[in-house]
């Protein structure tokens, strides 16, 4: 037993001398206690503000017992999937079960059910129906509406009806739970908090209904397309945290109803989070059985910021996390890097400092500072907006202080960069200095695609922004005296992707790339834009129609392309280059994507006996 982590058993519980926990909360994840897990940062703070927490890490959701082997929570259960959606942590998007799970001891699959925080809450109910039960994690805060669900392949009701649980917090949720749990301490009973930013729950009854944003109905949404279409629309406007209105989704009984999203943390906040006393690893428990393999990738990472102005449609950033970037002090993150270079197991490498976009460590422009960021246009797309601000000097100084560390060897950026954010800065510096010292061979970034009519889908910038970029990596290492490589990220099947978009974008490759090892196929998840386009097959702003990919044959026709050098590929290149009438890229010239189709010993046999039966009735005439 180690009583530096929070109690997982009764024993741990009974050795802290409590005779109850506050809340108990329950995770789909194996108990890591480092700032990167949303369950250890949610236990953590409502510990530092006195609250009793134990946690149920992957219980046996068959068993109602294991629901209450830590007693009876005095306040409520807390219910997680985890780290990650646990539709995606156990499918590829094939829906073939994937083989492992970085988020259980040892990477062993099937400790954790299909949608685990709505069968979770349901085992906590039984377990003790009078207490609260609050969902919340990545799971719950993207199915807080009535969503379409990729897996059963139509939409499901909000997550709150499906669970039966009390109170839905979404975000990331510091400030919301902080405020429930203070509520919930001070008396005040789970159906009347009702009034907390960044929270979700049901009720027969709208408060302030000259105040409130209909949505369409579930009977609506489920029977026309286009009304769920518009019901993301006006979710979508509805997430900017100075304009957003409390949002209801009827259905037969009651209403859900959204509260306007949670204020994003001051930076002052986000220290005092990131400060908390974590042991940085998984629980001693899980040593037995091997570790938690996905602490490897972030155990000697930093995060940076939160929040993500880039606005990628097929990203549900702009959902969970908000658009608008909130960051830690340079002084807490150089504190946190000491502690990490203390550690017996530090090689000297810092993996990451970032977060959703490493180079986004401030406010897209002033304006935000009073009016949030907009909520009808965005910062990078279709161009840059011209009061955004273009500035890597915080960054630039943060990494520099980080690479004096005693100790440090090397401080990577793993967590991805806005190639065109970092193109339309006019000081190079950075850039420099991100090839000089944070790259190890190669930088990958995103451009996804190069046909316009896909990006504009996709909202990324033309592919003259990702060439132009190209251009000055290069130049830049060439000055360096560097040899290394630019490795782009490019997705297929997405909204708005017709075969001649996939050839395009193929014969882009062909031109100025090395084919990809990698290929990302679209996955539709609960939350962006891209799903809402993939299941209504229309622009939910715009209402009109989107091109969508949907048989399994023409994606594997759309990845072949992208991959067309792979010779297991070439009948699914073939075929395309048919249907799309592109027989000129089939052939031995530069441009060509593949060569002829070799002759099957059938198809030359007959084509030389075709030829000697003609070349016997030339010779018959010619005598």
């Amino acid at each position: 037993m180690d009583q530096n982590f929070l109690p997982m058993t009764n024993e741990e519980i009974i050795i802290r001398g409590w005779d109850q926990p506050d809340f108990v909360l329950i995770s789909g994840d194996a108990y890591v206690d480092h700032p990167s897990f949303g369950a250890a940062i949610i236990g953590r703070y409502l510990e530092a503000y006195g609250f009793r927490i134990g946690i149920i890490a992957q219980p046996d959701w068959k068993n109602p017992q294991e629901f209450k082997k830590l007693g009876k929570p005095a306040l409520g259960y807390l219910v997680t999937a985890g780290n990650i959606d646990s539709m995606v942590n156990h499918y590829s998007v094939a829906k073939k079960k994937r083989k492992t799970d970085a988020y259980s001891p040892g990477g062993k699959t099937g400790l954790r059910p299909d949608r685990a925080t709505a069968v979770y809450a349901r085992m906590a109910r039984k377990a003790y129906p009078d207490v609260p039960v609050i969902l919340g994690g990545i799971e719950a805060s993207l199915r807080r509406m009535a969503h379409y669900d990729y897996w059963k392949d139509r939409l499901l009701p909000s997550i709150l009806v499906e669970s039966g649980a009390d109170l839905l917090v979404y975000g990331m949720g510091e400030k919301a739970i902080l405020e429930v749990a203070e509520a919930l301490k001070s008396g005040l009973s789970i159906r009347d908090i009702t009034y907390v930013r960044g929270t979700a729950y049901c009720s027969k009854h709208i408060d302030n209904p000259e105040e409130t944003i209909f949505l369409p109905s579930f009977k609506e949404a489920t029977s026309l397309k286009e009304k769920f279409a518009r019901s993301f629309a006006a979710q979508q406007y509805h997430t900017e945290v100075q304009s957003a209105k409390t949002l209801a989704e009827k259905y037969d009984h009651a209403y859900v109803i959204q509260n306007p999203p949670a204020y994003p943390l001051s930076t002052e906040e986000m220290d005092i989070i990131y400060r908390l006393p974590f042991q940085r690893t998984y629980h001693p428990f899980y040593e037995k059985s091997g570790g938690v393999p996905a602490i490897a990738e972030v155990k000697f990472s930093l995060v940076s910021s939160r929040g993500c102005f880039g606005g990628c449609s097929f990203c549900a950033l702009h959902f969970h996390q908000g658009r608008t970037v909130q960051s830690r002090s340079i002084e807490a993150i150089v504190e946190e890097a000491e502690i990490i270079t203390g550690d017996p197991s530090f090689k000297g490498y810092i993996h990451d400092v970032g977060g959703p976009t490493a180079n986004f460590r401030q406010k897209a422009c002033s304006l935000q500072e009073k009016r949030g960021t907009c909520p009808d246009r965005l910062c990078l797309f279709p161009k840059p907006c011209p009061n955004l601000k273009v500035d890597h000097s915080d960054y630039l100084a943060l990494l520099r202080r980080l690479r004096k560390l005693p100790g440090v060897k090397k401080v990577f950026i793993r967590s991805g960069i806005r190639h065109d954010y970092l193109l339309y800065d006019q000081d190079s510096t950075f850039f420099e200095e991100l090839c000089r010292y944070h790259i190890s061979g190669q930088l990958k970034i995103a451009p996804e695609h190069v046909s316009p009519p896909v990006l504009d889908m996709m909202r990324k910038p033309d592919k003259k922004v990702y060439l132009d970029f190209k251009k000055k990596y290069k130049y830049i290492n060439r000055e360096l005296n560097l040899d290394q490589y630019l490795v782009p990220y490019f997705m297929s099947s997405h909204p708005g992707t017709d075969l001649e978009a996939a050839v395009e974008l193929a014969r882009f490759i062909n031109k100025y790339e090395h084919v990809p090892r990698q290929v990302q196929d679209f996955y539709p998840t609960p939350g962006t834009l891209s799903t809402c386009m993939f299941y209504t097959g229309l622009d939910p702003h715009t209402m009109k129609k989107v091109y969508i990919p949907r048989s399994a044959h023409e994606k594997a026709m759309q990845r072949a392309l992208i991959q067309y050098k792979n010779p297991k590929n070439y009948n699914l290149v073939y075929e395309a280059l048919q249907k799309t009438g592109r027989t000129d890229l089939i052939g031995f010239a530069k441009k060509c994507l593949i060569k002829p189709r070799r002759k099957t010993k059938k198809e030359k046999n007959r084509q030389n006996k075709n030829k000697a039966s003609s070349g016997g009735f030339k010779n018959i005439r010619q005598r």
